[in-house]
């Protein structure tokens, strides 16, 4: 029996100055009859005042059959005796459907197959504020299948998916059929401070560059650390990396630019460098292994504090306990309305309402891991053995006062502990679960 999801998020008033202050995904605009999505509204704000602007937005990466092969979908809710098999692609497509209903994140990124799915045929994007994209390329350090090894030579460049493709379906696209699919691709590109590796990537990318401008093809640029160990000193590493994102994009014209990037979190110094040279070069942080569910939450949290604008993440939420708990949460940090502790404490509780058990015990799980950031990297992305279900927190008098009374009457978040804040986000997540 499948494990329960949680329902699309209602979110309401946050209670801070008294005002009603909407969730800026599910705050739906129209524009001449129109969904606007929220990507476009969050990136025309964020180049309109780069310095002010608090939007982030966040990406839920679900191209990993692009990359894994048979083990893209990660493990199934499943278990029998112990045991644990891997989900099948159509439930890695239902998971994606449910994200794409639950309208938190901005962004969900597809492999062309599963786009044509469920942009083309299926149309769950065109009333959604969320916007469909597609990865562009597939270079050879993401083909990571069991037993191959084509992932460890420096990186080649290599697209298996046409331009055409990913809009329309098929080949040769008609002008009137480039807006069925997806306007947004992502273009991966690998360094390896060699010649004779790294000319072809330049060379790919502005071939890309130039069909996508002429399709009216939008795209984002993921830039990757070297796949081979020996590429670069590592402590040299972050400055190598801003100084090749620099210089890649300093001949590229506004028409031809990325509309973001998504990139490995270096430390607070590599980022804030990269942002100061230039603010509109709006940055992402991709999200590399899975690791505990404070990896994840700790590092949105230190990203959007030095300065990133973005979070791409694909195994940390593919491989959470429940994918839709999961996101919620990771919306409360980017929103600054909860911390990655308290976030933490407060998924578990959600697990064990929902009678989920958890990967780890919640004293693991608040425990940072050491990151991988890379597709073919040797860190360690299975999650462990199921433990027992956490024990319910128990309940005071100070946590009750600070219960919501209902979706519009909020406290002032702003005067509360964090135990109140975490009080009040899970008894606001338990209301809209019927709990």
């Amino acid at each position: 029996m499948l494990r329960p999801s949680l329902k699309p998020s209602l979110r309401g008033r946050d209670g801070r100055d008294g005002k009603d202050v909407r969730h800026s995904l599910t705050y739906r605009t129209l524009i001449g009859g129109m969904m606007q999505k929220s990507l476009d509204r969050k990136l025309a704000a964020i180049h309109a005042d780069p310095h002010g602007s608090r939007e982030f937005l966040l990406a839920d990466a679900k191209d990993a059959d692009m990359a894994f092969g048979i083990g893209a979908p990660g493990l199934s809710p499943e278990r029998h005796e112990g045991e644990l098999r891997l989900r099948t692609l159509a439930e890695y497509r239902q998971n994606i459907r449910d994200v794409i209903r639950q309208e938190l994140v901005d962004i969900v990124l597809m492999s062309a197959s599963t786009s044509e799915l469920l942009t083309i045929e299926e149309g769950l994007f065109e009333n959604s504020p969320i916007t469909p994209a597609a990865r562009a390329n597939d270079a050879t350090d993401i083909h990571v299948v069991r037993g191959g090894v084509l992932h460890e030579p420096p990186a080649r460049p290599f697209r298996t998916a046409s331009i055409d493709q990913m809009q329309c379906g098929h080949s040769d696209c008609a002008p009137e059929e480039r807006t069925r699919g997806v306007d947004l691709g992502l273009y991966s590109v690998t360094f390896n401070n060699r010649l004779a590796d790294d000319l072809p990537t330049m060379e790919e990318f502005h071939r890309f560059r130039e069909e996508a401008e002429r399709k009216g093809f939008r795209y984002f640029l993921e830039i990757f650390d070297p796949n081979v160990p020996d590429a670069i000193d590592p402590e040299l590493a972050p400055k190598f990396i801003n100084d090749m994102v620099a210089r890649l994009l300093a001949g590229v014209p506004r028409s031809g630019r990325p509309q973001f990037l998504k990139m490995v979190y270096h430390g607070p110094a590599a980022l804030e460098e990269l942002v100061n040279y230039d603010p509109h070069l709006v940055v992402g942080i991709l999200g590399g292994s899975a690791g505990t569910t404070r990896d994840a939450f700790q590092l949105l949290y230190d990203a959007k504090k030095y300065g990133a604008r973005i979070a791409l993440f694909g195994r940390k939420i593919n491989s959470a306990e429940n994918q839709l708990a999961f996101i919620e949460f990771l919306r409360l940090i980017a929103d600054g309305l909860i911390e990655p502790e308290e976030a933490v404490r407060a998924y578990h509780s959600v697990l064990q309402k929902l009678d989920i058990q958890p990967w780890r015990p919640l004293e693991e799980d608040l425990v940072s891991q050491s990151q991988v950031m890379s597709y073919g990297g040797s860190g360690d992305a299975k999650p462990k053995t199921a433990s027992k279900p956490v024990a319910k927190p128990e309940a005071t008098e100070k946590t009750a006062a600070v219960s919501p009374s209902g979706p519009t009457a909020p406290p002032d978040l702003a005067t509360l502990s964090s135990a109140e804040r975490t009080a009040w986000h899970l008894e606001r997540i338990r209301r809209q679960l019927g709990m």
